[in-house]
This record gives C-alpha cells, sequence and structure tokens, in this order.
C-alpha cells in the first residue's frame, strides 16, 4: 500500500482521481442498467428458445426483482471486505473481474449447457460484483476529499449521478434494440464489454487515487461505539422509509416495461421499444439535475430552509404522484384503449424528480452521517434499502400468482410415469379438482420433451367457442367489445356464470370460477382472445432500417413462443388457473397507497431526526 497515496492532497482544486472514478461508472452503469434493460422482455418473451423455462410477465417480474434485491444485499459484504481487510480500491477491481464474468455467463445461454444454469449463474455473478463494488465506489468518491476541497463533495456526487445516467440512457435506448434485432448473445454480450473496459480504466487511475486502508478493528469497535450505534438506530428507519420507494421505482424495469406493451408507443415518427421507455428517467435526470441544484432549490430556499430530510419528504409525495398516473394509464388500458406513452413519460418525469430529491440526496447524507470508519459501511445500508424495497415487489408478486393445477399435478405424477417417458409426445390423465381419475373434472396433460406443453380440461372447448365469436366481433368492431354488446354468456359445466373482461386494446378474457365456484383459485378456467398486432411487415424503427436484419430476432427463430396457428385473425389461448389475484390498475393503485401511507409516516420521522455534522 506504500506506493499509493493514503491522505488527500490540501489542494482546493477537483482530486485528480476523479475522472477515472466517472468514466470507470458511466461505463459500469452501462453495463449494468443495459443487461437489466432487457432482462424483464427476454425471460418473458427469449428465455424458452433458448432452451429454458419460458415465464409469464409475473414471473418475469419476480426473477427481475429478486435479482436487483440481490444486487443490493451484497453490498453489506462487499463493505464489510473494504473497511475491515481489503480497503476500497482493492475490492473494487477484485469484485469488477467477477462482475465481467457474469456478463460472459449471460452471453454464452444457449451455446452449451442448461441454459438455466447460465442465467442463475451469470446474474448471481453480477450480483455479487455489482453489488459488491457499490458502496466502496460512492464511499471511494468521498475519500478523496479533504479540508480544502470538501466543498466540491456535492457538485462531484452530482457528478457522479450524471455519470450513471450517461450510461444508463445510452443503454436503455441501444440494448432493447440489439435483443430485438440481434438477439440474447449480443444484448448480454456488449454490457461485458462495458463492464471489462470500465475495469481497466479504473486500474488505469489507481495511482491518482486516495487509498484509505481498511480499518480492521477500528471498524468493529467503530460500529459498537456510542457514536457507531446511535448513527445506525437512526439511520436504519431511515431506510426502511426509503425502500418503499424502491419497491416502485424499480418497476421500471418489469411492471412498466409490460404495460407499455399495450400503449402507443409512436413518438417523434417513430415506435419505441417498451423497453426502451426505461431510458426516459436516465435522460430526465440528465436534465432535472440541473433544474433542481441551480433552480428549484435555491428558489424553495428563499422561501423555507431545504434540508435533506424535506427533500426526501417531498421525494416521497412525488412517487405516490408518479405511480398514481401509472394506475390511471392502467385504467384506460383496461378499459380497452391504447393511451399514448406520454402518460408514462409523464409518470417518469415525476419518479425521477422524486428520485433526485432522494436517491442523490439519501446517497449524500448516508456518507455525511456515518463515522469516519464505516463510510462503506453506511452506504451499504442506504443501498440495502433498494434490496428490501424489491424483496417487497418480489414478495407481493409471489403472493397474488395463482397455481396452475395441470403443472403442479403433473410434477406430483412423474415418479408414476414410466422411465422413458421424456422420450415421446404423451398424454397424461390427471385427476383434477376431486384428486380422482376417472370423474368428470380430470386434466390430460399433453407432455413434450418433458415439459407441459398444453392441457385439456372441462368446459375448454365450449369457452374457445364463446371465445371466437367475441374474436370475430372484435375484428368487425375494430376494437374489443364492450360487455354490454357481447350479453350474457351462459355457465360453464359446474353452473358458474362465465365472465368478460378487457385486458388491453387488442386482448380479451373468459374466466369461471370452475369445479370449486370460486374465482381467483387454480380452477378458474380462462381463454384469452389476442388480436393480431399491426400489418404484416410493419417496421418498428424506421430510421434504424439500414442497421438491422429484415426481420427481428424471435421471428427468425420461430416466432412468439405460445403463438398457435389459427385461420381466424386472432389466437385462443385457454388454461385452468394461473392469472393473479391483484391485477390491473388495482395492482398500480395498491403501490400508490402503499407509497403515500409512507410519505405520511415519514413526516413526524423527519421531524424528529437530528442530523449528526460532518466532520472535517
Amino acid at each position: 500500500m506504500a506506493e499509493y497515496r493514503t491522505e488527500p492532497s490540501d489542494s482546493p482544486k477537483l482530486p485528480t482521481g476523479i475522472p477515472h472514478i466517472v468514466g470507470n461508472e458511466a461505463a459500469e452503469r452501462f453495463s449494468f442498467y443495459g443487461m437489466k434493460a432487457g432482462l424483464a422482455i427476454f425471460l418473458a418473451n427469449y428465455l424458452g428458445y433458448l432452451g429454458g423455462e419460458s415465464m409469464s410477465e409475473t414471473q418475469a417480474t419476480v426473477y427481475v426483482a429478486a435479482f436487483t434485491a440481490a444486487v443490493y444485499f451484497t453490498p453489506f459484504f462487499g463493505a464489510l471486505v473494504s473497511d475491515w481487510f481489503w480497503g476500497k480500491y482493492r475490492t473494487i477491481i477484485t469484485l469488477s473481474v467477477v462482475y465481467c464474468v457474469g456478463h460472459l455467463c449471460l452471453a454464452l445461454m444457449g451455446i452449451g449447457g442448461i441454459v438455466q444454469g447460465w442465467l442463475l449463474a451469470g446474474l448471481g455473478f453480477i450480483a455479487i460484483g455489482a453489488g459488491g463494488i457499490k458502496p466502496c465506489v460512492s464511499a471511494h468518491v468521498g475519500d478523496q476529499f479533504g479540508p480544502n476541497n470538501q466543498h466540491l463533495l456535492t457538485k462531484v456526487f452530482n457528478l457522479f449521478y450524471l455519470s450513471i445516467n450517461l450510461g444508463a440512457a445510452i443503454s436503455n435506448l441501444l440494448i432493447p434494440w440489439l435483443l430485438e434485432w440481434y438477439g440474447p448473445h449480443w444484448a448480454f454480450g456488449l454490457p461485458g464489454i462495458l463492464m471489462a473496459l470500465a475495469t481497466v480504466v479504473f486500474w488505469i487511475g489507481r495511482h491518482r487515487f486516495v487509498h484509505v486502508p481498511a480499518s480492521g478493528s477500528d471498524f468493529v469497535g467503530q460500529v459498537f461505539s456510542k457514536e457507531g450505534l446511535g448513527s445506525l438506530a437512526w439511520l436504519i428507519p431511515l431506510f426502511l422509509f426509503v425502500a418503499v420507494f424502491w419497491s416502485l421505482f424499480d418497476q421500471t424495469a418489469s411492471t412498466l416495461v409490460f404495460q407499455a406493451v399495450s400503449m402507443d408507443r409512436h413518438l417523434f415518427g417513430i415506435e419505441l421499444l417498451p423497453s426502451q421507455i426505461q431510458a426516459a428517467n436516465p435522460i430526465l435526470i440528465l436534465l432535472l439535475i440541473p433544474v433542481f441544484a441551480f433552480g428549484i432549490y435555491p428558489a424553495v430556499g428563499k422561501v423555507v430552509r431545504v434540508t435533506p430530510l424535506r427533500k426526501m419528504a417531498t421525494g416521497m409525495f412525488l412517487m405516490t404522484g408518479a405511480f398514481a398516473l401509472v394506475a390511471i394509464a392502467q385504467e384506460k388500458i383496461d378499459a380497452g384503449q391504447a393511451p399514448h406513452v406520454t402518460w408514462q413519460l409523464a409518470a417518469y418525469v415525476v419518479l425521477t424528480s422524486a428520485e433526485i430529491m432522494i436517491s442523490i440526496v439519501g446517497l449524500e447524507f448516508a456518507y455525511t452521517q456515518a463515522p469516519k470508519h464505516m463510510k462503506s459501511m453506511m452506504m451499504s445500508l442506504f443501498l440495502f434499502s433498494v434490496f428490501v424495497g424489491n424483496g417487497i415487489t418480489a414478495l407481493v408478486n409471489i403472493f397474488i400468482q395463482i397455481d396452475e393445477p395441470a403443472k403442479t399435478q403433473l410434477e406430483a405424477a412423474i415418479h408414476r410415469l414410466p422411465s422413458d417417458w421424456q422420450d415421446s409426445p404423451q398424454n397424461v390423465v390427471l385427476p383434477g379438482y376431486d384428486g380422482t381419475t376417472g370423474t368428470d373434472d380430470d386434466l390430460i396433460a399433453r407432455v413434450e420433451n418433458g415439459k407441459l406443453k398444453s392441457a385439456e380440461f372441462p368446459g375448454r372447448e365450449a369457452m374457445e367457442e364463446l371465445a371466437k365469436k367475441i374474436g370475430r366481433q372484435a375484428v368487425e368492431l375494430g376494437r374489443p367489445p364492450t360487455p354490454e354488446e357481447v350479453g350474457g354468456l351462459g355457465e360453464d359445466p359446474w353452473g358458474n356464470a362465465i365472465r368478460y373482461d378487457i385486458l388491453n386494446s387488442l386482448t380479451m378474457r373468459l374466466t369461471s370460477a370452475g369445479a370449486d365456484g370460486e374465482m381467483k383459485t387454480p380452477w378458474d378456467l380462462t381463454t384469452l382472445v389476442s388480436l393480431a398486432e399491426g400489418a404484416p411487415g410493419e417496421t418498428k424503427a424506421s430510421w434504424s432500417d439500414r442497421f438491422h436484419p429484415d426481420e427481428p430476432w424471435l421471428i427468425r427463430h420461430g416466432g412468439k413462443l405460445e403463438a398457435e396457428v389459427s385461420s381466424e385473425p386472432f389466437t385462443l389461448t385457454s388454461r385452468l388457473g394461473g392469472g393473479n389475484k391483484l391485477e390491473k390498475a388495482a395492482y398500480f393503485w395498491f403501490f400508490t397507497a402503499l407509497m403515500a401511507a409512507t410519505a405520511v409516516l415519514f413526516v413526524p420521522f423527519a421531524v424528529l431526526y437530528r442530523p449528526r455534522t460532518q466532520e472535517a
């Protein structure tokens, strides 16, 4: 460590290592957000083509939330290693290599081995690498400053955040496009290349950095000191409030992407891909940070004292408003409309403003409130709030999922099947609701390559005949018919009324309670009617025609995974069970209410909090 500087210089100028940190962060964030931008769509639409198990939108949301939670769980261990053993620089450079290996695993999916294994390994290594370096990089920025240039810290943290969002903005536009036209190998490979570049840029700056040595036993002593425990006692509740914000915010990579599929995404003559809408957030960050720093904060400061906690409280109320806009847009989708993407863009303006007032402010606030030897640890606890928030999202989406009996009963029946049952397509009789085969509610599972392909169940044929009539009616009208136009639909084999509702401008649903007579259970009978979208050969991004093949990657590899061959201008998808207990606009209103309650409870906490003064 003797070859490196261990103390900041006395210069009032910007530390010489900052450009390397900022350049590293821009490239690293490109790699992370680029990979994450395409992850939800990849899991729902592409994974099956590489040999993995295809996922529903809700399952993909759980996967993305669980991955994001893991990324923000590992910062604690990165901070522990950094503050106690290795120091920040060695921790960052070592885990960056692990990070690169993770991207390599994702890029190799489908080339060899078990696809799910490559996926889990890639996401696991990225979670360790990306999460482990997070608190170290933030604290490493602060370590570069001494008493004479401490006044530049706020500006540099803003610059640091700008670099994050510059990388994110470019990758959020580029990677979904690569996934659409060139497939997952390129979409996950390019972020890996950028992560390798980020590692090299950081290594080049090693002699320009201030290397604060690991604290060893001093770290442990300070954690359990009166000062350390006092800081934790106030900051941990603060971070739990912030966790709810992240529960909503990080759904921009999952549920808001799936919502955008049902919107009119034409903007300035270009039809954006659903995943590309996420780019609005980093682009707005670049535009709004100067507005807040040089316009809004000074103007408001003339009227009331602007403190970090007041900024954060305001941000929480803004986040409530952002999700209310999303919920209203979803109500329009539920009514069969295709609202313009400006609904989401308006929500992005509000939620990005909330992010500036919570995330940027909270990051700096956590650093200033941390004792000297607990800087990385406190950064990790702030990031741990993202883990908790995404944990909330994952748990909600796990809880609302409804099982599909054909899958669960098939898994239970596997041990009774012949040893060669996976070698050829076959039908497997399953007992249904009453648990006994040979009765009128038996299920017949169609199994191919060891996987459930489809299931026959009582009432399916009748539901599909009704669905065909509604599909033809929708084609004639040019829109989904209203419930009044559809009229009564009769009953299922158990005497339950068949219900009709609209999911979006292209999808309608027939549902009945099934054998148990209760809605929102695994025994619901459901048939979806999906109208064709767009004209044959219609392109999605005319400005980029010269840069991509004639057909998207999915079409070149067999079309949509679940599409059924049909002579009708619509497709039918039937299932027993599945779906969600909380869906449509009610889902977004639930999270809006959760954020509103959190914002209200945060106000008295902020009033009682007494910030500590940052030491020189």
